[in-house]
């Protein structure tokens, strides 16, 4: 068989069958996400491709997860991990709001994914950028990368497709950015990773967080920003 073809394959079954080789691969998140403070609230957007290997398991995967009411977490690494943090911190997070008996902070629903993710770095493959907003501190976006550290940024981006738009960031992200222009610059960001990035696609989630509430929206392939004609 030629060797471009044994490429996508890992081994030969019991029955002699060829095994596509993403039936043994991790499904993973592999992804771009991103989280913007604004003055009063916080904007997070991600793509929603989830890939198995070189295979597309997903193309509508919303990577957006609710934490509490103003609070989200955006989701990268692999797909069982961070949903399994996920639900572990909504459910304790849960727990701590019912006995303050009032909506629990930004920073807290963050330690706990720190916990989570330091405890157990050498079984997860998680990268979490938790977001929302309280009262106390208003607007928040913290950055728990792989392994657990914890940092607050006024803007931060994760996943495979960061790499190709640190430099977009530099030249187009200033303080004191009003939320529709954080949704602009937060779409347009996503899309080019998208464009470059070959576990990123499919459409872009975004979501608005502030003291009213919650609004999301979703942008569709077909509407995203382009950057070139290709």
């Amino acid at each position: 068989m030629a060797t471009a073809t044994m490429r996508y394959y890992q081994h030969i079954s019991s029955n002699g069958d060829l095994v596509p080789d993403w039936t043994t691969k991790e499904v993973s998140t592999g992804t771009t996400i991103m989280a913007v403070e604004y003055d009063g609230g916080v904007v997070i957007g991600a793509d929603s491709r989830t890939t198995t290997g070189a295979y597309i398991a997903n193309r509508v995967t919303d990577k957006l997860t609710p934490i509490h009411d103003r609070i989200f977490c955006c989701r990268s690494g692999s797909a069982a991990d961070t949903q399994a943090i996920a639900d572990a911190v909504t459910y304790q997070l849960g727990f701590h709001s019912i006995e303050l008996d009032e909506a629990p902070l930004v920073q807290t629903a963050a330690s706990l994914f720190r916990q989570s993710c330091y405890r157990y770095r050498e079984e997860l493959m998680a990268g979490i950028i938790v977001a929302g907003w309280d009262k106390r501190r208003g607007g928040q976006v913290y950055t728990v990368p792989v392994g657990g550290m914890l940092v607050r940024q006024p803007v931060s981006v994760g996943g495979s497709g960061s790499t190709y738009i640190y430099g977009y960031m530099d030249a187009h992200y200033r303080s004191g950015m009003n939320q529709q222009e954080c949704l602009d610059l937060t779409a347009s960001a996503l899309s080019l990773a998208m464009h470059r990035d070959g576990s990123s696609g499919g459409v872009v989630r975004l979501a608005a967080i502030s003291e009213h509430g919650l609004e999301r929206s979703v942008i569709l392939g077909n509407q995203l920003p382009r950057f070139s004609s290709a």
